[in-house]
Parts: C-alpha cells; sequence; structure tokens
C-alpha cells in the first residue's frame, strides 16, 4: 500500500473523522474511512507513535479472587456490555493519575496498588488510531454511583466461576472478553 493523503471530513467533541487515501499493490486509489482523538492529522505520521489517550483499569479485590467489571449501557451497540473501566488521559496527567481519577469516577473503588503497566495497544484497529495503556493492579472500598449523569455504569466484582458463566452469554468489549477468558481458566 501507498499512503496518498489524508482529510479530515468532520469534527466531534471527542473523536475527528478523516479519510485517507492510499494505493493498492495493483495499483487502485480506495479511500479508507477512519476515527481519532487527535484533531489534527496531516500526515501518515501522525497516524502512530503518539502517546496513549486512554487508560484501561484491570483490578482485583484485595484478595485476587474477584476482578472488576462495569456493566455499561453502550449507545453505539444500544445494549449493556461489559468491560474493564477505562477512560480519557486528561492533559498532563500520568497514566497511573488517570487509572485512579477514572476508577474512582466510575466506581467510588480506589486503586491502591498498582502491580504493572501494560503498553501501548489500539482501542478499535480496524477504525481508528485510538491507543491506550492497561494498569493492572488492586482495588478496595464501596460502590457508589458514577460521578457522570451521562453514563450508566453498574460495577461488580466477579470471581473466576462467573466470569466463565457470563462469557456464554453476555456481550463484552474483545479486549476485556480476551483477558477475562485467560483469567478466568487460571
Amino acid at each position: 500500500m501507498e499512503f496518498k493523503g489524508i482529510q479530515k471530513r468532520e469534527e466531534g467533541k471527542f473523536i475527528t473523522r478523516y479519510d485517507i487515501t492510499y494505493e493498492t499493490v495493483d495499483k487502485q486509489e480506495k479511500v479508507y474511512e477512519m476515527i481519532s482523538r487527535d484533531k489534527k492529522l496531516e500526515s501518515f505520521e501522525e497516524l502512530h507513535g503518539k502517546e496513549a489517550d486512554a487508560v484501561v483499569i484491570i483490578v482485583t479485590n484485595e484478595t485476587g479472587e474477584r476482578i472488576l467489571l462495569n456493566k455499561e449501557f453502550r449507545l453505539a451497540v444500544g445494549g449493556w456490555v461489559y468491560n474493564f473501566p477505562a477512560g480519557l488521559i486528561d492533559p498532563g496527567e500520568e497514566p497511573q493519575q488517570s487509572a485512579k481519577r477514572e476508577l474512582w469516577e466510575e466506581t467510588g473503588l480506589e486503586l491502591y496498588q498498582i502491580d504493572d503497566f501494560i503498553s501501548t495497544s489500539y482501542s478499535a484497529v480496524g477504525f481508528s488510531n485510538e491507543t491506550n495503556v492497561c494498569i493492572v493492579g488492586k482495588a478496595r472500598g464501596e460502590f457508589r454511583p458514577s460521578t457522570s449523569t451521562v453514563e450508566e455504569i453498574e460495577p461488580e466484582w466477579y470471581t473466576k466461576a462467573e466470569i466463565r458463566d457470563l462469557l456464554k452469554t453476555q456481550k463484552f468489549a474483545a479486549r476485556t472478553q480476551a483477558y477475562c477468558y485467560v483469567w478466568s481458566r487460571e
């Protein structure tokens, strides 16, 4: 493939839509539609190699026997989806700070121990260059409603057996589904 150009199509509050023009190996010109958190993409180089946009928070309870999942109503799919707590990294924040803030905002829990940091990955590589990092640790406290009135979130701790049952019947975000599958089999 040969990159030919990028054109901004529409800028929203949180995402911007672009058309990427490229040439295939058989010399056909194609247009690839994508979205980005970046409001000013102008080159091929700007599509990759940037700092993370968001954090994903993977936590267990203090004993490590239960994993935290949010059951959240997501308008894009018109239904409830199981996902790890996550959110955007605010300007000037380190990912670990964002993880603590987002976990508290969405669940009321305290991220009191960070055990690992999983480097940058893409959220939805098929149509976006949004990147995230994963913060892995332990959380404690009491659940309370989200601080945001625009999010419908029901956080809950789950055992490995409960996760195995949910995986058979419920909708998950892909990364959460994959991680939970492996975690529930350990």
